[in-house]
């Protein structure tokens, strides 16, 4: 439970109110004590005041960022718009949470990220599946050493999408690769830290598609493997995790609900939400035999990034994802990129 705010409610103003503003931000906002969601910018007023009616809607960033009762910015436009948007904020003196990617390429996330350091607003990107139940989950099995060390790290996110739709997400620069591939990097770092390589096999394999639309991606350690696989033509994608160590392994499958179950209309604060149906296995040989046992799933938490961020702008905490931490996740994505074109292990 988060606890009751002791100072007045922080104004919020929400850029964007497509998928990710809508299903995400909009409803964690409104759920955490501390903030008030006050504005929204958007070009579809008719949808937001369906969901919103209490919430003004604005045409455009400036008008937003004139308000005196706005002190964070929330950026959840496409990712082209995500660096400009977000130095224009933080020139405006504003906190600023930004969604994923936070920039269209590395040199643009540099730039953000040296603004940031230097402005007197709190920097934030929204990498919301740090607090997936699975995640979660297997991040205290390998803290409790139930895996013994790592050898093999699989992470899968997979979809069975064949046709290429017009949405500027299957023409957007790095395709798949840009879309899904900060999650399951981000989440990568978090347990292991900056790879020494990457070697990326990215493609575009659907009939029409113009971007990539597959990523097989090889994050070299020393001796650990770590492998993120994402996929718009897998039928059966139901394979998150598969992670083998020296103590056994943890199977996964099924994806994280807090996304299907916002969609759905389920908020945060429902005793239902967070909780996976799915739970994974952990598999231990003893006397030379697989022993299978279901393991309890944490409950997965979005809403404790905006709970961290209303805390770190009161000066109580870091912010949840800081953008030196973001940078490394942009310095992998454009390794990918960088190895799939020259077709080689690109060394960080």
């Amino acid at each position: 439970m988060i606890a009751s705010p002791s100072s007045a409610p922080l104004g919020v103003a929400l850029v964007g109110y497509g998928l990710a503003g809508q299903t995400f931000h909009a409803p964690l906002i409104a759920a955490t004590p501390g903030l008030a969601l006050r504005v929204v910018v958007s070009s579809r007023p008719e949808a937001v005041r369906v969901d919103l009616p209490e919430v003004e809607v604005l045409a455009n960033l400036d008008a937003a960022l004139a308000r005196a009762d706005v002190d964070l910015i929330v950026v959840a436009t496409p990712d082209a718009l995500h660096a400009e948007q977000s130095m224009q904020a933080l020139r405006a003196g504003k906190s600023v949470v930004v969604d994923k990617p936070f920039a269209a390429n590395l040199a643009e996330a540099e730039a953000v990220a040296a603004l940031a350091a230097l402005a007197p607003g709190v920097f934030s990107v929204f990498q919301n599946r740090r607090w997936d139940a699975d995640f979660l989950t297997l991040r205290r099995l390998i803290a409790d050493g139930a895996l013994g060390e790592i050898a093999v790290y699989e992470s899968h996110f997979d979809r069975f999408r064949p046709t290429v739709t017009d949405r500027w997400k299957d023409r957007r620069d790095g395709g798949i690769w840009a879309d899904l591939g900060p999650h399951l990097a981000d989440q990568a770092v978090q347990l292991f830290g900056p790879p020494l390589g990457v070697y990326a096999d990215l493609q575009a394999q659907r009939q029409g598609a113009t971007g990539i639309d597959y990523a097989h991606v090889l994050l070299r350690y020393e001796r650990m493997r770590v492998i993120l696989n994402i996929s718009l033509l897998a039928a059966d994608s139901t394979l998150r995790f598969a992670v083998h160590g020296t103590g056994g392994s943890f199977i996964k499958h099924g994806l994280d609900p807090q996304e299907d179950q916002s969609k759905a209309g389920l908020r945060p604060g429902d005793p239902a939400w967070g909780v996976d149906p799915s739970p994974g296995v952990l598999v231990r040989v003893i006397e030379g035999e697989a022993k299978r046992t279901t393991v309890p799933s944490e409950r997965g938490d979005y809403p404790a990034f905006y709970a961290a961020m209303r805390d770190a702008i009161r000066g109580e905490t870091p912010p949840p994802v800081p953008a030196d931490q973001a940078l490394t996740v942009m310095r992998v994505l454009d390794a990918g990129l960088r190895s799939a074109a020259e077709r080689r292990e690109i060394r960080l």
